[in-house]
């Protein structure tokens, strides 16, 4: 197995949060919400009022524990950087991003798209947006399980749980860019496919 670079993990974690914040900053031009880590953030940002990025930073702290526990120091302190540039992105995206036309079924897609690419970019690099996520990937690691199969079960408890602050359309888009994002995962990353630490 080859190892990354100091310089490929610093890529991939610009690249893997960009591509995140991105699907992000269509998910809230649309009220949508996601699964994970981020998507309790959201729930929490809708029930709530707070802005995002804290509360995402706030959500991940305790599970900070069982990705050193489980997963090791690197993958922590990666996973820590990750999560610190998602929160900088979300609240500073829009100095440089203004949507004004929004379809939202090609949005909910594009959305959900990019956050499963994103992942998918971290994953490869030993590193996730914290949380659930690392839950996932240490289902995966311990007991082969498929990472896109068991965000999906964990995505739609979410989505049912933030039910009262959408609407059903609302709810229906965001089960189809949960779709799209797990689609992603599920054919992408697969355990044993790509090897490298």
């Amino acid at each position: 197995m080859q190892r990354h670079s100091t310089f490929e993990d610093v890529q991939a974690l610009i690249t893997g949060t960009l591509f995140i914040s991105l699907g992000l900053a269509l998910f809230k031009s649309l009220g949508l919400m996601t699964g994970g880590t981020v998507g309790l953030a959201l729930l929490a940002h809708y029930a709530t009022g707070e802005p995002f990025g804290p509360m995402f930073f706030l959500i991940n702290l305790p599970f900070y524990v069982l990705a050193w526990q489980r997963m090791g120091r690197h993958f922590t302190l990666k996973t820590m950087a990750a999560v610190g540039l998602l929160t900088l992105l979300t609240e500073n995206l829009r100095l440089g991003l203004h949507l004004q036309a929004i379809e939202p079924v090609f949005s909910s897609v594009a959305g959900g798209l990019l956050v499963g690419t994103g992942f998918i970019i971290l994953f490869r690099h030993r590193a996730s947006v914290g949380g659930l996520n690392v839950l996932v990937l240490w289902c995966q690691e311990r007991f082969g399980w498929r990472a896109g199969v068991v965000q999906l079960l964990i995505d739609a408890s979410i989505l049912l749980a933030a039910s009262p602050w959408l609407s059903w359309r609302q709810l229906a888009l965001s089960l189809l860019a949960a779709g799209a994002m797990n689609f992603a995962l599920a054919v992408n990353h697969k355990p044993g496919r790509y090897t490298a630490f």
